[in-house]
């Protein structure tokens, strides 16, 4: 899909996006509670059909209201298929991290299958916890094997890497019969993300809490399904309210003010980049990297620091957006973590490439308005924002959709 933008300034309202992370945990737990729960506040993306998928896969009920944005799940208490189960996670890095933990607790014999770019992501965490525990993990061509049962104990995970390793383990080892619990090794990133899983867990009637760097989790605990409603996304919203520092006045509603995402702190590094030449750390914010890189680019520039781990999205976001950025005049420079980006945009002179990556095309669709130009591979937002371009278009953004360029 090509999408072509103007010059143009956003005005109005647009309600924020459901918490795709909030959503995917909500979902995973009503799948393994016995019973019936709701879910309240869907957006139908390519990432939450991959976890609906995974759980029909696994003997749980699933109906949805696509009307009303809510999901039925009739769950499984945790009950494990007598056979190989194969689960496609698509692009979905969460739902396969998220699975995998399931499987490894609850002792699914499971293959895994993803796309090319999802099975080249890291797995180490889980990978050695398996040789530790001679449980099988096995790499193959197209999918990841897993089979086996972790026991219940001490697991040590280093706190720098992605914190969907923790929340797969944390939504299993409650269902096991002995206690648990996790250390994370300093330093730790990415924290909100076990937040709200903890909070996540809390609500279906599971008891974990964390002190500091430790999880404790009783054994031999069951959920409780929930009828309960998602929150608004921040990650998302980031990108129609980036139009207000870029000349619009955009209102942004259904965000929670008292919500533990991480990434609400974009409203704080949007006024740093507003004032002048910003230095942000986004070690614990990876995902707002585009949106920053592209209003940096746009506004004073700016200096990055913990741009390490966006080597592991989607794409490698810090080398695509300085890819993208330079077709813009934009001069950058780029090291193992630390991207800094000087300001001077200019309009492209040949289209933006969005390296199938949603983020990286909102960035770019962001940057966009204010110069003009067009995006390949635009279709990636469905992963995540698949009403992303209706809402520009509501806002006053001018822009066309040619969606048989497929790229």
């Amino acid at each position: 899909m090509e999408v072509t933008i103007q010059q143009s300034t956003g005005k109005g309202t647009v309600k924020a996006q459901p918490s795709k992370s909030i959503v995917h945990r909500l979902l995973i737990l009503a799948m393994l509670s016995p019973g019936k729960s709701v879910i309240g506040n869907v957006a139908f993306s390519e990432d939450i059909l991959a976890t609906m998928d995974c759980m029909k896969a696994l003997g749980a009920s699933v109906s949805e209201d696509q009307i009303r944005g809510e999901i039925t799940v009739e769950g499984t208490g945790g009950a494990v298929p007598d056979e190989t189960v194969n689960l496609f996670c698509r692009e979905s890095g969460s739902t396969m991290r998220f699975f995998m933990g399931i499987a490894m607790t609850l002792g699914i014999h499971a293959r895994f299958f993803g796309s090319t770019r999802l099975l080249e992501r890291p797995f180490s965490v889980y990978e050695e916890i398996c040789s530790k525990q001679k449980i099988t993990f096995a790499k193959q061509a197209d999918h990841i094997e897993v089979c086996g049962k972790l026991e219940p104990g001490t697991y040590r995970i280093p706190g720098n890497i992605s914190s969907q390793f923790v929340t797969g383990l944390l939504f299993g080892l409650p269902l096991l019969e002995k206690d648990s619990e996790i250390v994370l090794i300093p330093p730790v990133e990415s924290l909100s993300y076990i937040e709200l899983t903890l909070q996540a867990l809390s609500a279906f009637s599971a008891n974990v809490s964390r002190t500091g760097n430790t999880i404790v989790i009783p054994g031999s605990q069951s959920y409780c399904g929930n009828t309960i409603t998602a929150e608004g996304d921040y990650s998302n919203a980031a990108f129609p309210d980036a139009l207000n520092l870029l000349g619009g006045s955009v209102k942004i509603t259904g965000l929670d003010e008292n919500s533990r995402q991480g990434d609400r702190i974009y409203r704080e590094y949007f006024e740093k980049l507003r004032s002048g030449y910003a230095k942000l750390d986004i070690s614990d914010c990876p995902d707002l990297g585009p949106v920053l890189f592209a209003l940096a680019a746009c506004l004073n520039g700016a200096e990055f620091t913990g741009t390490a781990r966006l080597k592991m999205k989607e794409s490698d976001r810090g080398l695509a957006m300085c890819e993208e950025l330079k077709k813009c005049g934009i001069s950058s420079v780029m090291e193992e973590n630390r991207i800094c980006i000087d300001p001077g945009l200019q309009k492209p002179q040949e289209p933006l490439c969005g390296h199938n990556d949603h983020r990286i095309v909102m960035a770019l669709a962001v940057l966009l308005t204010k110069t003009g130009g067009t995006i390949n591979g635009a279709e990636a937002v469905r992963k995540s924002y698949p009403s992303f371009f209706e809402d520009l278009k509501s806002l006053g953004i001018v822009l066309d959709i040619n969606q048989s360029c497929e790229v």
